[in-house]
């Protein structure tokens, strides 16, 4: 009895309802943040080529890039909330989305190759994080992560794929 109390205890304590400790708990929230403060350049990233794209391909990449922003737009919120259950806070400020961000916002692509081919930068990026944090994340045994993280890896490598078909590649 005394034991099961005792592990009760610890566990309630923690910051985190995971029960993943709170250093390796910081180290996961600290990757999460990086990730999304990129997804939300890239999330504008992709609002900016809807809005603006023009000339051959627009009617299919106008449509596909707000299908892009709408997934992009729950992952972001899935990614803050997956670091709130981790016991951290999520970035919320354009301004640390900017000052984090691996990659920079796109002005003035208004063309199909140019709108694309910035889209898979983005995407190569948001694929290098998402490995090395499901790396992190089963190191740490942090399946809820790692579940997260995997599908959308296999999303964007699809994405990816389109797109390159889409350029000729």
């Amino acid at each position: 009895m005394k034991n099961t109390r005792n592990a009760t205890r610890t566990i309630y304590e923690m910051k985190s309802i995971t029960g993943i400790n709170d250093q390796t708990s910081a180290l996961l929230v600290n990757a999460l943040n990086q990730l999304l403060a990129d997804y939300h350049v890239y999330y504008q990233n992709l609002r900016g080529f809807h809005w603006n794209i023009s000339g051959p391909g627009f009617f299919e990449l106008h449509a596909h890039f707000e299908q892009l922003y709408n997934e992009t737009q729950i992952t972001i919120d899935d990614i803050a909330e997956r670091i709130l259950t981790l016991g951290g806070r999520p970035l919320h400020t354009l301004s640390d989305y900017i000052g984090r961000a691996k990659f920079a916002e796109m002005r003035d692509v208004y063309t199909a190759k140019e709108t694309v081919e910035g889209t898979l930068k983005n995407l190569e990026v948001l694929l290098i994080q998402e490995r090395e944090l499901v790396e992190l994340a089963s190191k740490s045994g942090d399946e809820g992560t790692v579940d997260m993280l995997t599908p959308l890896i296999a999303t964007k490598e699809k994405q990816a794929w389109m797109l390159k078909a889409y350029l000729g590649r």
